[in-house]
């Protein structure tokens, strides 16, 4: 619950000085647990009157991404998520998803390459989305020694996908270029 991506098993018995086998069946065991199968048929009478229940937990564990992470029950995502907005206004601008947008899709890119695409000045933008943890530093650029930027997991979670190259294609969204040449005229005037 207190790391930012999903355990591995292998991470996991490093850190308990277990076998990875013995902490894949204690995940397993865990994860059937949370889900309610706790109590075997033969002892189903016997749970019943000390107490013990097999419904499932609030919160369940799932392998996911090479890993293991909890996460809360679908069925109680409004009452996590009243909890965890309350309070909670902050909100991308419309400068802030601009700018994310560019860097999305040109990464790695520089500060000054994404003002030069978006026209203005993306200071001040770059430093809010580096603190919301959307973007960070990916190098310098050899030929400037400009500071290049990338996405990082956390977009890529809070997005629902894997990778950059499962993002939408813009080319669909693009105007054709049939009308290429009155373009081209109408700026000549």
């Amino acid at each position: 619950m207190v790391i930012d991506e999903p355990a591995t098993a292998v991470a996991l018995a490093a850190g308990l000085n277990l076998t990875v086998d013995v902490v894949e069946s204690l995940l397993a065991d865990l994860q059937r647990e949370y889900n309610g199968y706790t109590v075997n048929a033969p002892d189903a009478d016997a749970a019943s009157t000390t107490g013990s229940s097999a419904a499932p937990r609030g919160f369940e564990l799932r392998k996911i991404a090479g890993g293991w992470r909890i996460y809360s029950r679908a069925e109680f995502a409004d009452i996590v998520g009243g909890f965890v907005l309350e309070g909670q206004t902050a909100r991308l601008t419309q400068a802030a998803l601009e700018t994310l947008a560019v860097i999305a899709y040109r990464q790695p890119v520089s500060r000054a390459r994404v003002s030069a695409i978006r026209g203005v000045n993306v200071d001040s933008v770059v430093r809010t989305l580096t603190q919301r943890g959307l973007i960070e530093d990916s190098g310098h650029d050899p030929e400037s020694g400009a500071i290049l930027y990338r996405t990082t997991s956390y977009f890529l979670e809070r997005m629902g996908i894997g990778s950059v190259a499962e993002l939408p294609q813009l080319s669909p969204h693009l105007p054709g270029l049939e009308g290429i040449d009155e373009f081209y005229d109408a700026g000549r005037m």
